[in-house]
């Protein structure tokens, strides 16, 4: 495909969809913040706007997974999940999301009722409200099944919002759980492999363990993996705060079942998305806090400390033999259509 043309890669999470958004949509748009709020230009997982003595936080995301039904979850559950850990992870606690649906005529109303169901329960799970949205049918030919746009809005109190380019040295890194659960998953099942493993999508909403981590305090930073994986986060988290991070191969979890996968695809788990986990840095005299109460949530008991913030430019990770590698943001994720 010529270089003028939009394809696949540029909605995949990586550095040409980064390219994309830089060259094409940001030089297009007055990038003005409202009230002195976090603006377009952050690129953080959403925006802010302050109003007396709290902030709005709120983000948009569009959903064209493939297929609509998955293990683990289903369109509806990562429309939901997926814009309220945004929302989260600015330290915003998620009050309400908008829903707009696109769906291709002929598609069964009993799969749009299982959706619907799903995105309220998972909405459900953080005491999120639906609260307004918007129903559009398109011709059979012109759609593939359908799409799904979801915003949220949360709160926070002023000066309280937390960025994505907030990583100080000595800071540790902390994950919440397995990655590359999602993709993984989703790619054996999609392409029917037959893998023999019970391997599911990590899709959940992760606003409990955010809120048990700001609670004990020390959070600098947070980002949520989705498209281009955990390398493509741990990147950006370090390229906007100026600094390097080390982390250690042994400490991060992956689940033998993603190994397994992985090795036999050929794709690197760190490059795949996920869509319940979260990765911060917390200060060093509250990261075992932290991670003592995210261990003790729903959906945090593989969390773990994997590294910390240096001086630098660059993301290593230490390997068990005594090497270590550079971790590179990946040009795209692997496995499209995820989310």
């Amino acid at each position: 495909m010529s270089d003028d043309k939009i394809n696949m890669n540029h909605g995949a999470g990586g550095e040409v969809m980064a390219n994309l958004i830089a060259s094409t949509i940001l030089d297009n748009i007055s990038k003005k913040s409202v009230n002195g709020g976090i603006s377009l230009d952050a690129l953080d997982d959403g925006a802010s706007i302050p109003l007396g003595d709290y902030e709005i936080v709120m983000t948009t995301d569009g959903h064209t997974i493939d297929p609509l039904f998955f293990p683990g979850g289903d369109i509806g559950r990562i429309s939901a999940a997926g814009t309220i850990n945004d929302v989260s992870v600015m330290g915003a606690k998620p009050l309400a999301i908008s829903n707009a649906i696109i769906m291709q005529e002929g598609f069964p109303i009993e799969d749009l009722d299982k959706i619907m169901k799903s995105l309220n329960e998972t909405c459900e799970e953080v005491d999120v409200a639906v609260i307004t949205g918007d129903t559009k049918v398109m011709p059979q030919d012109k759609l593939d099944g359908i799409v799904m746009v979801t915003t949220g809005i949360g709160i926070a109190k002023k000066g309280e919002v937390v960025r994505d380019s907030g990583l100080q040295v000595g800071d540790k890194i902390i994950v919440t759980g397995s990655l590359g659960d999602h993709g993984m998953s989703l790619m054996s099942f999609r392409e029917g492999f037959g893998f023999d493993t019970d391997l599911k999508s990590d899709v959940a909403p992760m606003w409990n363990i955010i809120k048990k981590a700001l609670d004990v305090g020390g959070v600098t930073a947070m980002k949520d993996p989705t498209r281009g994986g955990f390398a493509n986060a741990i990147n950006e988290m370090a390229s906007k705060s100026g600094n390097g991070i080390v982390l250690e191969q042994d400490a991060i979890p992956i689940r033998e079942e993603v190994h397994a996968v992985s090795e036999m695809l050929g794709i690197d788990p760190f490059e795949v998305a996920n869509e319940g986990k979260v990765v911060m840095g917390v200060k060093a005299d509250k990261a075992e806090a932290v991670l003592e109460a995210i261990k003790g949530e729903k959906y945090g008991e593989n969390a773990a400390i994997i590294g910390e913030v240096v001086d630098g430019d660059y993301v290593i990770v230490n390997t068990p033999i005594g090497g270590e590698r550079i971790l590179e943001a990946p040009i795209a994720d692997p496995v499209p259509r995820v989310c």
